[in-house]
């Protein structure tokens, strides 16, 4: 429970961003002063996207990540006495104005590098103008640091250095999490660094002076300008994160941190062997774009490539695409137990240093364009106009598609289009023989699957409508248009009615449920799209381990709809050899009180899962005399976040 007297009104989880972004590479990954430059100013003709406080310098923030500029970090690093071996990490770190704590945060920090066999190298102070921020940015300016890290002889490429550093960094966070509320990693790895701030996008380069070192030169930018949707900026949240940039809202967030939550005690990878050690994987208030970010790493970490894992977060439509390859639709479903979407609209870009990468979500409400030029650089962005090239040095130009993955191969120098992407993760793995082998429907006539077999007695009736509280009005203006047309009930986006907490009414629970979502910023969907990439097909299984791919991830029960009829419900009673199930009654004694009764079910159901439960049944059904129903609400959000915490949460189902 929250105390509203220590932190008001403010709720931090209600972060949302909706900013301008984009890259610039070369596809050949020959870096440049040049390439850095046109990113700064690129970025500088986002501005628009971002509000501007009264000073006039203080921006919603802005950033840049670049791949790193190895030439001009040895440089910077020999200037300081750093000696740096042939493989090494840069932590981007932002530390407390408080000395004792920053001085905490850096021996936390080479503890947990020796800890995992690294060397500490050195650190530097990362030389800054504090006159190129505004009088807000100021107040909570951090100190900003960079610490380098050699690779140890153990390590033999870059991908496990940065995993190493990954869990290095993860670390110091849980470590430092109550006693450090300032530290910050912005970026931390041997692929890529951050530099970013509360400044404006022209005012980026006078704070940072390296940018303006001509012998910084880099192969690969992601630029970002944020616009905070209902939140104060802050340094932190300053994009890009550590891989992506985003623009949009993630409308899902609270469900996809709680999932996150949940299939913590699932992810098990060879990569991050003591994984619950690192928990939580996202932070569960803030930026919902640094919480997608966080689960990206992690799946990245593990490894998992980048094409897979983002396929996973944000997937294209594929239920209703008559039209989509059977190969690759089966590697949408087959996913679709294990992880579900990162949904709202959203533009992302994003590094890890190789492939520079840009993705849209399935209903394409966020737009990107790129270009590439005869010198072979790539740019892409939020809109047309943030880069001055000469028409007839263009050698191609397009847009990324709703719910399709553009990237550019610095290493071979491929650009890799949305069908080559596509055709790279479908033949993974046998999917199609997968689910085809272990997929399992409902075996109903649609002319026989009747709601009710047995409708109520006219007196039984009205006793279940008095005790769940069902109105007139809800009868007249919603329920017969549903029973009547099939269709939902028109009304305004406007709701007059007085919250439950202020009505003279006993009002249901449901009524205290109200969008969180910034729905100016999102375009209606016509009818006609809302039927492409909209679904309501739901699984019923248990949940593996994302890392691994096996024919037993695919064992699952499919149906077109989480509303089950009695006909459903009995076809469900069919599986219960290969599906065990059991059902739990929420009813319980009236002499007894409402959080026992609740402490109660949660109990059992825990109970359930351990033992093996696969569907637990959570009935109000049963009323009778002398007993008073838990409200199904109430109880289903009790046992799901009991099961959360007790780890067993994706080993069951509720109904």
């Amino acid at each position: 429970m929250i105390n509203n007297n220590q932190q008001g009104l403010y709720r931090p989880e209600f972060e949302r961003d909706n900013c301008g972004f984009g890259l610039i590479a070369h596809m050949d990954d020959q870096p440049s002063h040049g390439l850095l430059t046109t990113a700064i100013h690129a970025l500088e003709r986002l501005t628009h996207r971002g509000a501007i406080a009264a000073d006039g310098k203080t921006g919603d923030g802005c950033g840049l990540l670049l791949k790193i500029p190895d030439s001009f970090m040895r440089q910077a690093t020999q200037q300081a006495g750093i000696d740096l071996a042939a493989n090494y990490g840069i932590g981007m770190v932002f530390l407390s104005q408080d000395e004792a704590k920053a001085q905490a945060a850096r021996e936390r920090i080479e503890a947990e590098v020796q800890a995992a066999d690294l060397a500490i190298a050195g650190w530097r102070v990362v030389p800054v103008d504090e006159s190129a921020c505004g009088e807000e940015a100021l107040k909570s300016l951090p100190r900003i640091e960079q610490i380098f890290v050699n690779a140890g002889s153990q390590i033999s490429d870059i991908e496990q250095l940065n995993r190493q550093l990954f869990i290095v960094r993860r670390r110091v966070e849980v470590a430092l999490a109550d006693s450090d509320p300032d530290f910050y990693v912005a970026s931390f790895s041997a692929s890529v660094v951050s530099y970013k701030g509360l400044v404006m996008p022209s005012y980026l380069p006078k704070f940072y002076l390296d940018l303006n070192d001509d012998g910084l030169r880099t192969a690969l930018v992601v630029f970002h300008q944020r616009f905070s949707t209902n939140t104060w900026p802050q340094w932190k949240l300053a994009q890009p994160f550590r891989i992506l940039a985003h623009n949009g809202e993630i409308n899902t967030i609270r469900g996809n941190r709680n999932w996150a939550q949940a299939r913590a005690f699932k992810f098990a990878s060879k990569h991050l062997p003591k994984l619950s050690e690192l928990l939580p994987l996202v932070n569960m208030e803030g930026s919902d774009s640094s919480s997608m970010d966080n689960l990206l790493e992690t799946m990245i970490a593990g490894g998992m490539d980048i094409f897979r894992a983002l396929k996973l977060m944000v997937p294209p439509a594929w239920q209703n695409i008559e039209h989509m390859d059977p190969d690759l639709r089966a590697f949408y479903e087959y996913h679709s137990m294990h992880m579900e979407p990162w949904d709202g609209p959203a533009g992302i870009v994003l590094t890890d240093g190789r492939y520079a990468a840009c993705a849209l979500d399935r209903n394409g409400l966020r737009p990107a364009r790129y270009v590439i030029t005869k010198d072979r650089i790539i740019t892409l962005a939020s809109e047309i106009g943030v880069y001055d090239y000469a028409p007839e040095d263009v050698v191609a130009k397009g847009r990324v598609r709703p719910g399709q993955m553009l990237a550019a191969d610095l290493q071979t120098g491929q650009l890799l289009l949305p069908d080559d992407i596509d055709h790279a993760i479908k033949n993974r793995q046998p999917y199609k023989d997968w689910l085809s082998d272990n997929l399992k429907h409902f075996n109903i006539n649609p002319i026989k699957d009747v709601l009710t077999k047995a409708p109520f007695e006219k007196e039984t009736l009205n006793v279940y409508e008095k005790m769940f509280n069902l109105s007139f009005e809800e009868k007249d203006q919603i329920l017969s248009v549903l029973a009547k047309a099939g269709q939902e009930a028109v009304g305004s986006m406007g709701d007059d009615t007085p919250l439950p907490v202020l009505s003279k009414m006993v009002r249901s629970p449901y009524d205290n449920f109200r969008q969180q979502f910034a729905q100016v910023t999102n375009p209606p969907i016509d009818p006609l799209r809302e039927k492409i990439v909209m679904s309501l097909e739901t699984c019923l299984g248990t949940e593996k381990n994302l890392f691994d791919e096996s024919p037993a991830h695919a064992q699952r029960i499919v149906m077109t709809s989480p509303c089950l009829s009695e006909t459903r419900m009995e076809s469900l009673a069919g599986f219960s050899d290969d599906y065990p199930q059991t059902t739990l009654d929420l009813n319980y004694p009236e002499d007894s009180d409402l959080s026992s009764a609740i402490d109660r079910i949660c109990d059992q159901a825990e109970g359930a899962a351990r033992s093996g439960k696969v569907v637990i049944i959570l009935s109000d059904r049963q009323l009778r005399k002398g007993y008073v129903p838990i409200h199904a609400l109430l109880a289903t959000g009790a046992v799901h976040h009991r099961l959360i915490a007790a780890g067993v949460r994706c080993d069951t189902n509720l109904i």
